[in-house]
């Protein structure tokens, strides 16, 4: 265990003694062996009596019960069930201010000081029994399966060969004690309202990973010799051939929580040392599918409204994987969806089931593709149809011609701004003309993550810094702030700082100007320039404007839009 920087041995044992009433070494710092007469006190007879420590009731501490522990461990990082076990320690609490530890022996300095490094706050101790702290442990993070467990080559081997029996694998999969680990990884996942889990192998150990408001965290390692249980019992649950472990496989699994009924999307991919399983978590309730609750300002979300309910044409949402895209579109089919209107869409996968709307999930090994799907579609007399992405040039060629011939045709690419969509189709070889007739709008976008409102702060503004995102916005801003906002990290937000995500928009309208532009096949870099003249903000530029409104920060828009 190393000890935090600057630490002071000698301090601390001048400030024991002082507070154990012991006599202080000579000159403050001298390390010799205290004798038995300085280590005890003299009674009457001249006998020494062994120093007892004192009981924490006579420092003000009350000894807590065992029902006041939490019923989930706070989300800090620091210690492993190991160590809380062996210095008798589990933290209750975490702000940004304090970590409050029960201890065993709260009077203990020397590890307050320690806990103190590692977590880089102020410790507030609590009294607890030995038995309670260590009961929590078990509870928290053992009760399960023992997450702790060592490996010998004996074991190791029995893991191998585990492999290539099926039954075997199926059996262990079955296990109770597995069946409880997988399900508390899942329930503390949607606690924590992650949106994917990490089940990622390596040499030695198997490390699960939640991505929360699109950042990866570390939440658990869990014993090598676990994983071809886990692995199993993954694949049982989402009906994966378990005996397959060659070959990435994708399957589903439908679990509810109370009321909620959750769809987790699994995918499994061979790595060197194992199967990595990764599971998407698609909780209907708390997606917003309406388009008011997305972050569009007012004046995109008003211009973005009338282009959707044009009669045809062409409209593109892009942005990179893991930016909103899908979710942007299902809330536009929401918003169109209508008894006069037949929707059809074409999605891989099918993220979310629509109420009123025919989805058609692709299956490229039977020969269900976007293209194949999307010429039966038109015979299928649609007035909007969704293409989940267009990925190639036949695509491409029929969805133009669909917004060409009367139907209203929306669909994705992965492009960095709005006006790389426009040159990204040209380069798949589509004409021109034909898409400066047909395309209405391309929205770029990008997810950013909103402060924490539980524990959000004002700071005041640095010098230089309104000068630095005028320079950004290409204009002066008007009544700037003297104070902006910042999450400090809480509880709520496992000391983030951030809970939740919001979007930043780039709304390209087609106006008569970019359809010449486009005629003449100018550069995205020309596009945008015109653009951005007739009133369209940037994706940085947006972000900004949420930065000044104190619903992100200026490190995060930074942190998505370079």
């Amino acid at each position: 265990m190393q000890l935090p920087a600057g630490f002071d041995i000698e301090k601390l044992n001048i400030r024991f003694r002082e507070m154990f009433g012991l006599p202080l070494p000579e000159n403050g710092n001298d390390n010799r062996e205290v004798s038995p007469s300085e280590n005890g006190t003299e009674d009457e007879a001249g006998s020494n009596t062994p120093f007892t420590p004192p009981d924490p009731a006579d420092f003000g501490f009350t000894l807590m019960d065992a029902g006041e522990f939490p019923e989930e461990p706070p989300m800090v990082e620091g210690l492993s069930p190991q160590t809380m076990k062996q210095w008798k320690v589990v933290p209750l609490s975490v702000t940004p201010e304090k970590v409050t530890v029960a201890m065993a022996d709260p009077l203990d300095l020397y590890l307050r000081e320690v806990l103190s490094g590692i977590f880089k706050v102020r410790i507030e101790p609590r009294w607890a029994e030995e038995e309670d702290i260590v009961a929590a442990v078990y509870r928290w993070y053992e009760a399960d399966v023992d997450l702790e467990g060592t490996e010998d080559e004996e074991t190791a081997e029995l893991d191998d060969s585990l492999w290539d029996d099926p039954e075997q694998l199926r059996d262990l999969a079955s296990e109770a004690p597995v069946i409880r680990l997988v399900n508390h990884v899942i329930s503390r996942s949607l606690e924590v309202k992650a949106s994917d889990i990490h089940f990622e192998p390596y040499r030695d150990q198997l490390k699960i990973r939640f991505r929360i408001d699109g950042v990866l965290h570390d939440v658990e390692t869990v014993s090598k010799r676990l994983q071809p249980a886990i692995t199993s019992r993954l694949k049982l649950m989402a009906k994966m051939n378990i005996a397959e472990m060659r070959l990435p496989q994708d399957g589903r699994i439908k679990v509810r929580e109370g009321k909620r009924e959750i769809d987790i999307r699994v995918s499994s991919l061979p790595t060197l040392f194992g199967e990595s399983i990764v599971l998407r978590l698609l909780n209907r309730d708390e997606v917003k599918l309406e388009l008011s609750s997305l972050g569009l300002s007012d004046d995109i979300l008003s211009n973005f409204e009338k282009i959707i309910q044009k009669p045809y044409g062409m409209v593109l949402v892009t942005g990179p994987t893991g930016s909103g895209k899908t979710t942007t579109l299902y809330a536009v089919m929401n918003r169109i969806n209508s008894p006069d209107k037949k929707i059809v869409t074409v999605e891989d996968p099918v993220e979310y089931q629509l109420d009123g709307i025919n989805q058609i999930q692709v299956k490229p090994d039977i020969g269900l593709t976007f293209a194949s799907s999307l010429r039966t579609i038109l015979r299928q007399d649609p007035d909007v149809v969704l293409i989940g992405e267009i990925r190639d040039t036949e695509t491409a060629e029929i969805a133009v011609q669909s917004a060409l011939t009367g139907h209203l045709m929306f669909s994705t690419l992965h492009t960095n701004d709005a006006a790389s969509a426009i040159t990204r189709l040209q380069e798949m070889e589509i004409e021109s003309y034909l898409l400066s007739s047909c395309l209405l709008a391309v929205m770029a976008q990008r997810l950013v993550r909103r402060i924490c409102p539980h524990c959000r702060t004002q700071y005041p503004v640095k010098p230089g810094f309104i000068e630095e995102i005028s320079k950004a916005m290409g204009a002066e801003i008007e009544n700037p702030p003297e104070f902006l906002w910042k999450g400090r990290g809480c509880q709520a937000c496992a000391m983030t700082g951030y809970s939740g995500r919001t979007g930043i928009y780039e709304l390209l309208l087609i106006n008569d100007e970019i359809e010449s532009l486009i005629l003449n096949e100018t550069d995205s870099g020309t596009i945008a320039a015109s653009a951005q003249a007739a009133g369209m903000r940037t994706l940085r530029q947006d972000g900004i404007l949420k930065v000044l409104a104190g619903e992100t920060t200026f490190e995060e828009v930074m942190r998505v839009t370079n």
